[in-house]
């Protein structure tokens, strides 16, 4: 009996070495560290050293993680040339009837949350092209860049991902209309579009470099996704007004909410999440406190924590009075609708010796020049509180502006090419 249970015993003891190399031969494999650089040529079977081909039927999967996205339907044209970068493109389909506007077609590539570098070289050897590129949903990154035949154009911008994720656990509290979005997902969507969109290269590198301006605000900042190009946001456009390499515009604003609401979705934490040294806070808020009631001491007391928390990790806060709805006097002046709301960000900078850009006056302005008539193409049609694509840009333009001619460390990096206002509505 003792003999046998001592048998046992050693067995087990001589197993334990095998047992421990078994887990480890079973022991799940570290994750590789998700690719943040590529290299892209667009056409028909183009191959460089370093480059990955990107031909009609490279469509988006998650196993692949790049590829033509949302459907889009393009054509690949190769070139005569000895240049690798230069000798072929993609373009849109051209559709059967030749009358129907090209569709737009979009490119995408699973990438970490950060800011990245996207370098593009646009144009054809024969005959001319016009791109505009936007990331995301729908943010404006380069516009209208003409090319003439055997010519071409490579612009840089910088744009930032994000998932709703986090860092401490948890997600973000998102509504059922930002599910599956482009700007909340794992992966950076650039949408190519104009009168005969060309790219022939593409690159991406992570800049951990960049400055993040973020963005906090309601449905007059966000990011909207509406695919008929109606409702469009000041934050969508901002993102063409800064120099790339330098700065990113990272904006987490969503449709409803405010001051306190935007806190209580984790859409603050979020953002405090990456904050950091050197980063600015822009801070939009008004509409819908003045729709949920609340009071201004609350008001005034939420946008103080924002300022608190931005310092705190050593960013610059930044307050914008929220956007002046179209409502205008029998005289024909802009009136404010808002209530003490925009007042009481004016006190809050002024008690916190925050830099203020004055939105809600800034628009009177603009909405004077153009008339109470005329102020309607800045709009959605019968929507007195939303821009279109053509107030979105200029609202965006006042902004930077406002930026360009502040004491903020951010002026400097306004693009040298801000364009001037255009009130006629044009």
């Amino acid at each position: 009996m003792f003999l046998r249970s001592l048998t046992i015993l050693l067995a087990a003891i001589f197993a334990l070495p095998l047992l421990s190399l078994d887990r480890q031969a079973t022991a799940p494999a570290k994750q590789k560290p998700a690719k943040t650089s590529f290299k892209f040529l667009f056409g028909c079977d183009r191959k460089a050293p370093g480059y990955l081909s990107v031909d009609p039927t490279t469509v988006f999967t998650p196993e692949r993680g790049f590829g033509l996205d949302l459907g889009s339907k393009v054509e690949c044209l190769q070139r005569n040339g000895i240049d690798p970068l230069r000798n072929g493109l993609i373009t849109s389909l051209v559709p059967a009837d030749a009358i129907t506007p090209l569709e737009p077609f979009y490119f995408s590539v699973a990438l970490p949350e950060g800011n990245y570098d996207v370098t593009v070289t646009l144009g054809d050897f024969e005959y001319e092209s016009d791109t505009m590129v936007r990331a995301e949903s729908r943010r404006l990154m380069l516009e209208n860049v003409h090319t003439k035949r055997g010519k071409f154009e490579t612009r840089t911008f910088t744009t930032n991902v994000r998932t709703s994720k986090l860092a401490g656990g948890g997600e973000v509290k998102l509504k059922d209309r930002e599910i599956g979005v482009l700007h909340w997902d794992d992966k950076l969507t650039l949408e190519f579009r104009g009168q005969r969109p060309c790219i022939c290269a593409l690159e991406i590198e992570k800049n951990d470099k960049a400055i993040t301006v973020y963005l906090a605000g309601d449905s007059t900042v966000t990011d909207q996704v509406q695919k008929n190009e109606t409702f469009t946001s000041w934050g969508q456009m901002l993102t063409r007004f800064f120099k790339p390499g330098v700065v990113s515009i990272a904006n987490h604003a969503e449709s409803g909410e405010a001051t306190t609401t935007f806190i209580a979705a984790k859409r603050l934490q979020k953002i405090l999440d990456t904050l950091k040294k050197g980063d600015y806070l822009l801070i939009q808020f008004g509409h819908n406190d003045q729709n949920q009631k609340r009071e201004i001491a609350v008001y005034k007391d939420a946008l103080k924590r924002y300022i608190a928390e931005a310092r705190k990790r050593e960013a610059t806060p930044v307050l914008v009075t929220p956007m002046r709805r179209r409502v205008f006097d029998k005289a024909g002046k802009s009136i404010n609708n808002l209530g003490d709301y925009p007042d009481a960000v004016r006190q809050v900078a002024k008690e916190e010796k925050v830099a203020l850009i004055d939105l809600h006056a800034m628009c009177k302005d603009f909405y004077e020049a153009l008339g109470p008539e005329n102020s309607k193409l800045a709009f959605v049609e019968k929507d007195n509180s939303h821009n279109n694509v053509y107030g979105a840009y200029e609202v965006a333009r006042m902004i930077a502006d406002a930026i360009r001619r502040s004491e903020l460390g951010l002026a400097k990096y306004v693009v040298d090419d801000l364009p001037p206002a255009n009130w006629k509505g044009l």
